[in-house]
């Protein structure tokens, strides 16, 4: 029996803070119907990124702010349930831009064909998708680290940052990872082909700094420096040294 009712989850409320249940609502709809040129597609995988709790706020920013009651935005692995645009046919495993939702419609050029006898279709949102490319163009066409060069690579246990150290090994360099606690240290440093990061937190108590090289740890307390405060930037003076810089460190991940 075919499916009749599709399900989504709007903005409901702008977060204060970290974001709760009741910021967002579950409603339900009919599955859409397309038109020419137009393909229906039932999401598999979705992934959830950092941006999107940015736009939650209704403030200036690279993207707009999500207004209420919009569906959240996303990019996710879809099946194509039935098509009316040239090239694609029910069945079809696409990388689209669809939103919080189990169905939707889309007639935009930059669907793209997963081929599941490549790749899991989840690397589309993984490392052969955004985040891979951010990693690839972030660290070889721009950083191109040279052989024994150290590479520091900000939210290490994350899709972009785990794949900027792989390649970063691969480019004969010394990675050292930053991550947000000890589980995420040892995440990266068990995962096959991952680094060792550090561990900071947000009051920063303890660092902790772990190479790729030994897998030595050493810890040392860490002493605000007079004046800073949480959130105020810090500023550096130029050494006059050239600097290499990585790959920005949005972490995706499918669900």
């Amino acid at each position: 029996m075919s499916v009749t009712k599709a399900r989504q989850i709007v903005l409901a409320a702008r977060p204060q803070g970290k974001p709760r249940v009741t910021d967002f609502r579950l409603e339900e709809t009919a599955v859409p119907t397309p038109g020419p040129g137009q393909v229906l597609l039932h999401v598999q995988y979705l992934s959830l990124d950092p941006y999107m709790r940015e736009r939650m706020d209704d403030r200036e920013s690279y993207q707009p702010p999500i207004p209420l009651g919009d569906v959240m935005p996303g990019e996710s692995v879809a099946t194509v349930v039935a098509s009316h645009r040239p090239g694609y046919s029910a069945g079809d495993i696409v990388l689209a831009h669809t939103g919080w939702r189990t169905h939707a419609l889309s007639d935009r050029s930059d669907l793209r064909k997963l081929d599941p006898a490549v790749a899991p279709v989840t690397t589309g949102l993984g490392a052969l998708g955004m985040p891979g490319f951010t990693a690839y163009a972030g660290l070889r066409v721009i950083g191109k680290p040279k052989r024994n060069e150290t590479v520091v690579v900000a939210a290490a246990s994350g899709p972009v940052g785990s794949l900027v150290g792989q390649l970063a090994k691969l480019a004969g360099a010394r990675a050292v990872g930053i991550a947000g606690g000890p589980e995420k240290c040892a995440y990266v440093k068990d995962e096959p082909g991952g680094g060792l990061p550090r561990r900071h937190r947000r009051v920063l108590r303890e660092r902790r700094r772990c190479d790729l090289a030994g897998g030595a740890t050493t810890a040392q307390p860490v002493r605000p420096r007079p004046g800073l405060r949480p959130g105020r930037p810090v500023q550096r003076r130029w050494s006059g040294r050239p600097h290499r810089p990585a790959a920005r460190h949005d972490a995706r991940g499918s669900v």
